[in-house]
């Protein structure tokens, strides 16, 4: 089969649209025919080895000299191939979506706790762009950030991947919404279901005088100590580890993440992180917020699976909107 693989770190030259094994399903796995696979921050992350502590701190991820999975990837959405010993619920032929590493490839093997059946309203380019950066958006909000009904709700990030689904799940817990981006940003913040947008270059948040109930950051371009000037004294600052900060590097939110932990236990507001894979409850409660039409995935670009290095040199340099989408 054909992939995306990489065997050293480094920019997006070092990626390789090669000839590799078709891999096999084992024990409660499933074989993956790929039809498009999303690409998210975490990929060149990965690709790039960065940070570099990283390597030492996840060596289940990271090795030392590149990826311990050669082929880049982690959502995608597809048909069922093939299913492995102990998997029940899933056939060959289904259409399904899912979360596991080496998804930038015509095939991939997933465990069957992180494949769902995707939502029947999308293509798969479209289910694609959902599992990792929605199910990031609804766990930082509906269960780190504990917001609800008429809670304040900043999300500084809101034309991302994570973001564009953050506003709309924060507008589905019943909250209100304020998204922070760029002014080529505003509209689609707002269409995303925004009450209020603030345009970062003209508006500091954490200096407008308003404190939110959540305020859940994408981007780390802001201090600890900013961030808690707009939470709230009973509020909670949801961190989000694998977010993209301005200067194109991770170093940039591990640094913030490692600040909010040393100072969490003396201040008044919760500091959170979120990591959140993908389960199969998750994936399936997303899909029917999908059918019921009241979440949906925004697509800034596609690309076939052979431009993969040019659609992660796009999200790096470009400060891509939404999704960023592959078709295979």
């Amino acid at each position: 089969m054909r992939a995306i693989v990489q065997h050293e770190y480094g920019s997006p030259d070092v990626l390789r649209f090669a000839e590799v094994d078709r891999p096999r399903p084992g024990d409660g796995e499933v074989l993956v025919r790929v039809r498009a696979a999303s690409v998210n921050a975490r990929d060149w992350h990965l690709m790039r080895g960065d940070p570099a502590v990283a390597r030492l701190l996840s060596p289940s991820v990271f090795g030392l000299r590149g990826p311990r999975s050669p082929i880049r990837g982690s959502d995608f959405a597809g048909t069922v191939e093939e299913t492995g010993p102990g998997v029940s619920g899933l056939r060959p032929g289904d259409e399904v979506y899912g979360y596991a590493d080496g998804s930038f490839a015509e095939y991939v093997c997933a465990p069957a706790g992180s494949v769902c059946p995707k939502p029947v309203t999308l293509s798969f380019a479209e289910a694609a762009a959902v599992p990792l950066a929605a199910s990031t958006a609804l766990v930082a909000l509906r269960d780190v950030g504990r917001a609800g009904a008429g809670d304040r709700v900043l999300v500084n990030g809101a034309s991302g991947g994570v973001g564009t689904f953050a506003v709309q799940i924060g507008k589905i817990l019943g909250s209100e919404v304020t998204g922070v981006c760029g002014a080529r940003n505003v509209e689609l913040v707002g269409s995303a279901g925004a009450d209020h947008v603030i345009d970062y270059r003209r508006d500091d948040f954490t200096r407008g005088g308003l404190r939110y109930d959540v305020v859940l950051d994408l981007v780390a371009n802001r201090s600890v100590t900013a961030l808690r000037r707009a939470v709230k004294r009973d509020g909670t600052a949801v961190l989000a580890g694998g977010g993209v900060s301005e200067g194109g590097s991770l170093f940039r939110p591990f640094g913030l993440i490692v600040r909010s932990r040393l100072v969490a236990p003396f201040v008044p507001q919760r500091l959170a992180l979120v990591d959140a894979p993908p389960t199969q409850e998750t994936l399936t409660g997303l899909r029917d917020l999908v059918e019921a039409g009241r979440l949906r995935p925004v697509i800034d670009r596609t690309y076939p699976l052979s431009k993969a290095a040019e659609a992660i040199r796009y999200l790096e340099d470009e400060h891509a909107r939404a999704k960023v989408v592959l078709v295979v």
